[in-house]
């Protein structure tokens, strides 16, 4: 028995499926290479190259591998692309979760642990967001998370889907120096980048209602995030109680700016950022609350910001090594 892991071939995927493996439970990974990549999937690690839009390929994964569960962490993550692509966030992300389950019906598999965002809460009004937090998402993508979110409930009412959904924001650094975030999107390869490059890294926003007028958020170790996976996983194994939804949050927030200083410091890089226009979909602060998940998944922040720096830094710096 194995549990399947779309997405795993992307930066927080193999993650998981490497978190997996330390507890000695198979995983199947199941990634269209589209932001994925191959080489972050262990040699060991069964792997399926597909869409979670093609529902056959889905059930023969599932019969072929004896999958009891699934991690579904594919889809399309861009808040501020998926207000110009809203069409495609909603195939991916919507999409592609009805399809899954679906697939995941008809071949008798009634686990699922979904990974979910703090997009969904949009800009609450609350200092720190607890799951009860109202839900008001500011774009297509924190849309298309809190309705996969729905589907989930709505499919367990119907069918007995044995589901929670994890709720994060921004996650960096490295757990091993062969899986880097190479997203061209997210803040840490972004900064990595120009500073590889030799150009200077941009702020985009320096207006936010915050201390220093950059946006606020929960920033969180991707090791400590995929160990959260697997405990839900395990805990749905076991049938244990597990609640709906949780947060990983730090209970506290660290500003884009204070990133800058970070990575100047962790990198030995000294640099003044750019600053740049706001973007599209960026609420000015999100901080969540994790205690329901300490409670339930062992959560807990394991690591300093300087460590995320230093772990991210020297996984993307053995990458552009030839």
């Amino acid at each position: 028995m194995s549990w399947l892991v779309t997405g795993g071939a992307g930066y927080i995927g193999a993650h998981v499926v490497r978190a997996f493996a330390e507890q000695g439970i198979d995983a199947i990974v199941l990634d269209d290479l589209s932001s994925g990549r191959k080489g972050f999937v262990s040699g060991a690690t069964p792997f399926v190259q597909g869409s979670i839009l093609d529902g056959e390929l889905l059930e023969n994964a599932f019969e072929r591998y004896g999958v009891q569960g699934v991690v579904h962490l594919a889809g399309f993550k861009y808040a501020g692309v998926s207000v110009t692509r809203p069409l495609h966030t909603y195939q991916q992300n919507v999409t592609g979760t009805a399809t899954l389950l679906a697939a995941m019906e008809r071949a008798g598999v009634d686990r699922i642990v979904f990974s979910s965002s703090a997009a969904v809460y949009g800009t609450p009004d609350v200092d720190l967001v607890t799951e009860a937090t109202p839900k008001h998402p500011e774009s297509p993508y924190g849309e298309s998370k809190l309705i996969g979110e729905w589907l989930l409930a709505d499919q367990a009412k119907a069918t007995g889907l044995r589901h929670t959904s994890l709720r994060y924001f921004n996650v960096v650094g490295s757990g091993t120096p062969d899986i880097f975030d190479a997203s061209p999107h997210n803040l840490f390869p972004l900064v990595f980048d120009a500073l590889l490059d030799g150009r200077t890294p941009r702020i985009y926003g320096t207006d936010y209602p915050t201390p220093d007028g950059t946006c606020v958020r929960d920033y969180i170790h991707v090791a400590d995030l995929a160990a959260a996976h697997v405990v839900a996983a395990k805990r749905l194994d076991a049938g244990e109680p597990i609640e709906p939804v949780y947060n990983l949050g730090s209970g506290d927030g660290v500003s884009v700016g204070e990133i800058m200083q970070a990575v100047a410091a962790g990198t030995g890089i000294a640099f003044e950022p750019e600053r740049a226009e706001r973007r599209a979909g960026d609420p000015a602060r999100i901080v969540a609350s994790g205690e329901l998940a300490a409670r339930d998944l062992d959560w807990r922040m394991r690591h300093s910001l300087a460590d995320m720096v230093s772990s991210a830094w020297s996984a993307r710096q053995a990458a552009a090594t030839p």
